[in-house]
């Protein structure tokens, strides 16, 4: 019985993911039908709503810079954190963990004007600039995931007879996983606001309608990026808020 309410109590938490994704489609989809509204605010403008370019195409390009940072990070955070907790590389977790501290001590646009001269304009300098700074929360939380595992259960893994990849694989990354999971969605969910600023520099994507309302003095397409950069945010946060295992008890 308890089995069978937990399992509708599941099935109804990804109503809210579901909702924040319909409010966030329809956003895209039915901007135009909110004129009335932008009008209110900018009625000097001759135009109010962002028409440069598709908002679900601004969408999709957003979660491709998004996503493709995020996948970089969760390779490189999580392989280097794992490999300076083995007995070999112990001696590098200090240095790990100031070069992932480093990213976010540059502001993102100071890594873009750094990547510009060199990689050109377009997407790849704001997904180097997202993966620089979306690499802190995920290295911190999967030092502090595999670093808080019980002493006593590696013992008892290499008890009996489990190898160094096994206890990795079978114990301390499944023991870790809501913790690292919580830094990976920290890391996603303000890289989606920070992408933003990649408009800036040519890489279209839903910082567009904020970038050109602040060149054109036109808060009605500030608000408009705004507003579906934060649907966006409330869409994935409440996706991993779903996936984010319980930590154990």
């Amino acid at each position: 019985m308890s089995e069978a309410i937990a399992k509708a109590r599941a099935g109804r938490a990804w109503w809210v993911p579901a909702v924040w994704g319909a409010l966030l489609l329809a956003a895209c989809l039915g901007m135009g039908a909110l004129e009335g509204l932008f009008r209110w605010v900018e009625p000097d403008s001759r135009a109010v709503i962002y028409a440069r370019a598709d908002f679900l195409t601004l969408l999709g390009r957003h979660l491709l810079v998004v996503g493709v940072a995020a996948l970089a990070a969760v390779a490189i955070g999580v392989g280097a954190a794992v490999a300076v907790t083995r007995r070999a590389g112990r001696d590098f977790l200090p240095l790990v963990a100031q070069l992932a501290s480093i990213g976010q001590t540059f502001p993102p646009v100071a890594v873009l004007a750094l990547a510009v001269p060199v990689l050109g304009f377009g997407t790849l300098p704001i997904i180097v600039a997202l993966l620089l700074y979306g690499l802190l929360p995920i290295v911190r939380n999967t030092l502090a995931g595999i670093e808080g595992i019980d002493p006593g259960v590696r013992e008892a893994a290499r008890g009996m007879g489990m190898t160094g990849g096994q206890l990795l694989r079978q114990v301390e990354l499944p023991l870790a996983a809501p913790v690292i999971l919580a830094g990976i969605r920290t890391s996603v969910t303000i890289n989606i606001a920070t992408a933003a600023i990649g408009a800036t520099v040519g890489a279209s994507n839903l910082g567009d309608p904020i970038i050109s309302g602040i060149v054109n003095g036109n808060t009605a397409y500030v608000l408009q990026g705004a507003l579906l950069i934060g649907l966006l945010a409330l869409t994935v946060d409440s996706v991993f808020a779903r996936l984010q295992p319980a930590g154990p008890r």
